[in-house]
């Protein structure tokens, strides 16, 4: 592409107005550029057809009337090669006009080449504008419905959570309505077997985070001063250890060792009758611990199920 100050050295190229260093500077780049010299070809042309289509100029006759006037006789023989020079400068003031005129069509060309780039810059703009902007709405566009998909992503796993939740709580009822169901037949099964008018019944529940369906209930006769202990799905321990049965009773200030047992290695099941180490006036409530084998003077292990 030619920039706008070669375009106006080969305008004056054309037209034959550079001189000296300049010249010369020039026509080193043109022999080097094809481009170039094309458009000084077609300034030349441009300017050599303009000059074709100028009309010829006949001086009016009035005016050779006064140059043949204005001379004596001597000098007629010199007057032809006086006129003959007015007609050769003549067409060389038409050339000089028509170099102008080339110069003005030139500086013209230019000027719109120069705007036709200043159009073509603008229009370049104006499409980078528009895909910039384009780009931008497609961006907005995709992070919308990203946005929107997280959405309901969200949406969906609530529901699901609050699903599963309900399903839980279900479950929970359905456990508790179970365990409600065995504490009452276990009681009416020890109730049978007990005399019902001294019998006192407690249920316990499980403290266990890997056993919550364990269960105990405890019946204990005053007069008699001896209980059964009935217990299911308790997990069976490692060897060296015992379950350890309490009774507390306020008169006490500790509770009252009820002794210690085992329960089925599948079921996790135990019936054991119970006597206090101690007489019992009131129980206020009982404790099945963990503890070494043959069990302790005093809890030291941790409580497995409790009943008040």
């Amino acid at each position: 592409m030619i920039d706008e100050r070669h375009e106006e050295l080969a305008a004056l190229y054309a037209l034959d107005l550079l001189e000296g260093r300049e010249r010369s500077s020039f026509e080193t780049t043109l022999a080097a550029d094809d481009t170039l010299a094309s458009l000084v070809r077609e300034l030349r042309d441009a300017g050599a057809t303009l000059a074709f289509t100028a009309p010829a100029a006949v001086p009016p006759a009035a005016l050779r009337t006064r140059v043949l006037a204005s001379v004596g006789v001597a000098k007629s023989a010199r007057q032809p090669a006086k006129i003959l020079s007015f007609f050769s400068v003549f067409p060389w003031a038409v050339a000089a006009a028509l170099t102008l005129s080339a110069a003005w069509l030139g500086q013209l060309y230019l000027a719109a080449q120069a705007e036709a780039r200043l159009l073509r810059d603008t229009t370049t703009l104006a499409e980078l504008a528009r895909k910039g902007t384009q780009q931008q709405l497609e961006a907005e566009r995709i992070l919308t419905r990203r946005r929107l998909l997280d959405s309901e992503q969200q949406t969906a796993d609530s529901l699901r959570l609050l699903s599963a939740a309900r399903t839980q709580l279900a479950e929970r009822d359905t456990d508790l309505s179970t365990l409600n169901e065995r504490v009452a037949a276990l009681g009416t099964q020890l109730r049978r077997e007990t005399d019902l008018a001294h019998l006192k019944v407690t249920a316990l529940a499980s403290l266990l985070k890997n056993s919550p369906q364990a269960l105990a209930v405890a019946v204990w006769h005053p007069d008699r001063q001896e209980g059964l202990l009935q217990v299911e799905k308790l997990p069976a321990l490692a060897t060296g250890q015992d379950y350890q049965l309490w009774v507390v009773d306020p008169q006490y200030p500790i509770p009252v060792d009820g002794g210690v047992f085992t329960v089925d290695a599948q079921s996790g099941d135990a019936r054991i009758p119970f006597k206090s180490k101690l007489p019992i006036k009131n129980i206020a409530a009982y404790a099945i611990t963990q503890e070494v084998k043959g069990g302790v003077a005093k809890s030291a292990g941790p409580f497995l199920l409790l009943g008040k």
